[in-house]
């Protein structure tokens, strides 16, 4: 018998469904031992419910393929059979926030791709490099859902792990104003160019809902816990446009900020490059090594050479340099699907198992 946790996939059809089923593919913490989607998957094995929609590179892994999925309302059978859950259904937003609730109300802590919760007060929203004292507030999302081990957390939006992890790694020099546009990939949007061929060769310069999460969602990250809630910070003044481009993975920012300390480019390249966070000291499974690389080329970094970097967990920034309006100006890359989706919220698990929030039951 396996000592690994047990996880549900909720959500398991859909694009970051099948993202979270290859990242846990050999995971030496957690196997995957039920999948839960919606009534018209329900009854019939993973492999026959996407082998003609399997959007990843490789094929389904061996370990799921007969899995026989459940539909996801099943709160009570799907969550008797799991140590927790990664969430990534595809319902309204309070149909999203309802059916987590329900499942971590039955002791399974749930953590979740999606946005429902994010501006729950009491729900945290992790980048594990940057905010894993905000754990702290589960211990009061549990009075308030009358549950002793199961809870809710989340991870934030793809595109804001572009340009957020730099904000981060300069705190000291204090940034007050970000000005970002993010480029964002088709994955983003559950999409491969086979299911949006509009997309080729084309730019659409709106992505619904992405402009207020690119701007409000990093001050969450930078807040602090006050009174059992997540109170988010006042600074940075951030303000962003969002655009969809021709790209399958990678979402690329370029930011313009301003600084009340000033600082030399050799500092800020420094602080990037040596910035790192609790998932490093404990060698998370998922964690990078290095979590920021900084990148000399003036061409780079590039969503074909840099998406990757460190199994796509990692960020790229280049083109560090001076600006005339503001002080500094710089392009970011990261993995949507990886750092940005995924890849994050299972590197939140393992933060959270690893801080003792989630158990075998």
């Amino acid at each position: 018998m396996s000592d690994k946790l047990k996880v549900a996939v909720l959500g398991g059809t859909g694009m970051v469904g099948q993202r979270f089923i290859s990242i846990l593919e050999n995971h030496p913490w957690f196997e995957v031992t039920a999948i839960g989607a919606s009534p018209r998957s329900a009854g019939k094995t993973y492999e026959e419910a996407v082998g003609g929609r399997w959007k990843l590179d490789g094929d389904i892994p061996d370990s799921v393929k007969g899995i026989t999925i459940q539909d996801v309302s099943d709160v009570e059978g799907i969550a008797s059979q799991v140590d927790f859950c990664l969430s990534a259904v595809d319902m309204s937003k309070d149909q999203i926030r309802a059916i987590e609730e329900a499942y971590a109300k039955t002791e399974t802590p749930v953590v979740s791709n999606n946005s429902a919760h994010r501006w729950t007060p009491d729900v945290p929203m992790i980048i594990p490099e940057i905010n894993p004292e905000h754990t702290d507030v589960i211990a009061f999302q549990k009075k308030r859902l009358g549950t002793e081990r199961g809870f809710i957390a989340v991870k934030p939006n793809c595109s804001i792990q572009a340009y957020a992890p730099a904000l981060a790694a300069w705190k000291e020099y204090d940034p007050y104003e970000v000005v970002v546009s993010t480029y964002q990939a088709i994955s983003g949007a559950g999409k491969t160019f086979r299911d949006w061929p509009e997309m080729i060769e084309n730019v659409i310069p709106y992505i619904g809902g992405e402009e207020e999460k690119s701007e409000k969602e990093p001050l969450r990250i930078f807040g602090r816990l006050e009174n059992g809630v997540i109170v988010p910070a006042d600074s940075p003044v951030i303000t962003a446009q969002c655009i969809r481009i021709p790209v399958l993975y990678g979402h690329t920012a370029t930011a313009f900020v301003k600084m009340r300390k000033e600082a030399e480019k050799e500092e800020l390249i420094e602080k990037l490059v040596n910035f790192r966070g609790l998932p490093q000291e404990l060698k998370l499974p998922s964690a990078p090594a290095q979590f920021i690389q900084y990148m000399e080329e003036d061409n780079r970094p590039q969503v074909k050479l840099d998406v990757n970097y460190e199994n796509g967990m990692g960020v790229s920034i280049g083109r560090l340099r001076k600006d005339t309006v503001y002080d500094w100006k710089f392009v970011g890359l990261a993995h949507n699907t990886m750092r940005g989706a995924a890849g994050g919220a299972v590197e939140c698990a393992e933060l959270l198992k690893a801080m003792g929030y989630i158990q075998s039951k």
